[in-house]
Parts: C-alpha cells; structure tokens; sequence
C-alpha cells in the first residue's frame, strides 16, 4: 500500500473502499512504472511510446532530471540505458526517496523555498547542456516541484528575491499558473531556457505533469518548451496581486524568456502521466467496488476551503452508490497561523459538511501537503473523533491549522514522499 497508515484508517466500509480507490491512482502514476512502460532501448534506437530517435555514432546520450520525479525516473533509465548512457544530472527535493543513479550525481535542493543549494545545481544542469553537441541526444525528465529546484537568476536577482514573491503570491491566493507564469520570468533555466542551453542538439522532454490540465509549459515553469508568455505577463500578475512593491524591494529581477524557434525545432515533449492518468485508474477501480463512478473534473482550481465544499454538495445531489472523482490544484488564502495544505483544507472545509453515508478523502500525489501527510479523511467517524477531542472545527479553519486538527483526530493519510506529482487527487462517496 502507498498509504503506509491505510489500515488504520480503513475502519468502515466506506472508508476501505475511499481508500482502495486512492490507492488505485497513486499505483497508475507510479513513476518508475510509467518509464517502463514509455521507453525502451532497441540497439541504437530509443523509443519512446510510438516515437523512435536513432542514437548516432558520434553522438552522446545525455540526461537531465529534475522535479519530484526526477530520482525514481532517472534510477529507472540508468537500469534501462546501461552503459549507452554517457552521463547526466539529477536534481531532487530533500525529501526525494533514495534510488540507485549507478555514475550519476545526486543533487536534492530545497522546496517550495529555493536556496543556493538550488542554484548551484541548476547551474550544474546547465552546464551540462551547453557541452551538448549536434550529434547527441539529451533526455529530459520534467516534473513538479522544478521550478523551485531550477532557480538560476540574472545577474542582480538572488534565490532569497524569489522566496520573497513565491511567498507573496502564495499567501494573495494566485493560482499555480500565475506563479509560475512570474517564475518563467526570473531563472535562466526555466521558459524554455533549457531548450536554449542544449540547442543545437536534439532534446526530448519526458513529462510527469503535476499541473491542472497537463499544459507542458507550466510543468516545472516549462524549462524546455518555448514560452508563450512575456516578461509584462509576469509584471502583471505581480501588480495584480500588490506583490510588485515588494518585488522591487527584494530586487527580484525580470527577464524575457527565448523566443526564437531554432531553440525549440529539434526539441520533443511528451507528457508520460498526469492527474487524468490517476483518475482514470480512479473511476476503473471505483466501477469495480460497485459505485457509478464520475470524474468530475481534473482541472479543479479556486479556493481550497471553497472546493471541499462544493464537493460535498455535489456529492449530496448525487445518487446513492456514486463516487465522484476530482484533479487539479486548489490554492489557500492564508490569513491564520496555523499548519497545513490544500488538501488538508479541503478536507477539514468538507468535514463542516459530510453527513452520514457520505466521505471525501482528499491526498496529494507526491505525498506531502505542505508537511508530512498527503491528505485527510473526512467523515461522520473524523466528525466524531473532533468532538470527543472538543476541538473547535470553524477555529482551526479560520486558522489555517489543518494539519493541526487532523493530526489530533488521527485521521490523516501517511504515504511519504512517492516520487510522483500529479498534483492533488479527491475521491467522494455516498454510500
């Protein structure tokens, strides 16, 4: 099982059945699962799904991987490449399980806050791409949690500039698109500026797409898709959200990403897994279990407190035996001191709500919610838990304090870091 503490939770029926579904999609976007299944070595041919690229004589197979991703993916291509590989960089988070990468370094930079320790490494990455020549080939691992790790500032900007504004727009409740619509536009590896870095030779991008909708040039801010944003879309959103004041303050520092198609005519993107590929999974796995099964949506964006909510009432007006399924990415307006993440306030939003019958678990992908737990459950049991504890459900909310309600009520879901991101995933059954 991922979730290391499903048998605790698994108490019900209902819950057993919630969490068997979850289980189903975090199996679906099991990273090292999908390179299998993507990418095979044929001789000096690599292929990759339908798509075949001849590995030349004179020419080098390189690798560059980074995100929550990047270590599981890259242990898997170092088995599957051998010796044809000749030599690469994988940059991690912290918290990045442990995997065999045979030759090749094993970087780990901060996150979400970026840090010199971020940009040492990406400076390394782009090193390695710029020795790159015609002949070779470089593979790209592109995953969440990238644009963190990919901090390498003009000259005059500072990984600390970047903290300053991502906290900004966190707390202003911007959308991870405006986010990184303003990070494309303060690293030199980031909007496509990889592409520039390893042009002339030949680039595939293998992408495990933790954002709502699998757009490429938002996964990781896009390091290696041209970019179709300008530097005043990022000086929009900072004045859209009263952030730019404090942007200049921190000396944050603007800059236009590449645009010319040379960088990008020899470069292929080609998305591995996304949030549909778990709620796919999801919907199979809940069929099976006997509930008509709905994937609502897996673009689901807007405020986290707001989100529980509405699924609770969708899940009212369904029918008996339904589950509903939900992707995407919520943000959180934080105005309280206390802990948690999205998922942990869409489950305590949807905690106010869920009557009998009814339960909405709620878990991050990569495993980790702003903190340890990947998520929540949220039911009458959740319900009755708080109350025997006398914990006040509308006072940790207005807090922010999440992770603290559910790590008194126990009812939390442990997976550790699973080396994959698909952003966030909701299952919502009524019995």
């Amino acid at each position: 099982m991922k979730i290391s503490n499903h048998a605790a939770l698994a108490v019900t029926a209902a819950r057993t059945a919630a969490l068997d579904i979850a289980e189903a999609g975090l199996d679906a976007i099991d990273t090292a699962t999908a390179v299998r299944r993507s990418v095979r070595l044929s001789g000096e041919v690599l292929q990759v799904g339908d798509e075949v690229w001849p590995l030349r004589p004179s020419g080098r197979l390189l690798l560059a991987a980074v995100g929550k991703c990047a270590t599981v993916a890259a242990a898997e291509l170092v088995r599957l490449l051998g010796d044809r590989l000749d030599d690469g960089v994988v940059l991690d988070v912290d918290a990045a399980p442990a995997r065999d990468l045979g030759p090749l370094p094993s970087l780990r930079g901060s996150h979400p806050l970026p840090s010199g320790r971020n940009v040492a490494a990406t400076r390394r990455i782009v090193d390695l791409l710029r020795g790159a020549r015609e002949d070779d080939l470089v593979l790209c691992v592109v995953s969440g949690g990238g644009s963190t790790l990919l901090c390498l500032p003009s000259d005059g900007g500072s990984a600390e500039a970047e903290s300053v504004m991502f906290q900004a727009l966190t707390r202003t409740g911007a959308t991870i698109q405006e986010i990184n619509t303003v990070r494309k536009h303060t690293s030199l590896a980031r909007g496509g500026f990889l592409a520039q870095h390893a042009y002339p030779a030949r680039l595939v991008s293998l992408v495990f797409s933790d954002v709502p909708g699998a757009p490429a040039d938002f996964v990781a801010s896009g390091p290696t898709v041209r970019d179709p944003t300008t530097v005043e879309d990022a000086a929009r959103v900072l004045r859209r959200y009263g952030v730019a004041a404090a942007a200049r303050t921190s000396q944050l520092a603007l800059l236009e990403t590449p645009k010319e198609s040379r960088y990008f005519e020899r470069a292929r993107t080609i998305v591995l897994v996304s949030n549909e590929t778990a709620l796919q999974a999801m919907a199979t796995r809940a069929g099976a279990l006997g509930y008509a099964a709905t994937i609502v949506t897996s673009t689901l964006v807007g405020e986290a407190r707001e989100a529980g909510e509405l699924v609770v009432r969708e899940l009212r007006a369904a029918a008996p035996a339904t589950a509903l399924l939900y992707g995407g990415e919520t943000t959180v307006t934080v105005t309280g001191g206390g802990r948690g993440g999205r998922n942990l306030e869409v489950a305590l939003a949807a905690q106010r709500l869920v009557g009998d019958g009814e339960i909405v678990v709620t878990v991050a992908s990569d495993g980790r919610d702003n903190g340890d737990f990947a998520g929540a459950v949220a039911d009458s049991l959740a319900r009755a838990n708080a109350r025997r504890l006398g914990l006040d459900l509308d006072a940790h909310l207005a807090d922010n304090d999440s992770c603290g309600f559910f790590e008194r009520t126990g009812d939390y879901l442990v997976t550790g870091s699973t080396g994959s991101n698909v952003a966030d995933l909701i299952v919502a059954l009524r019995d």
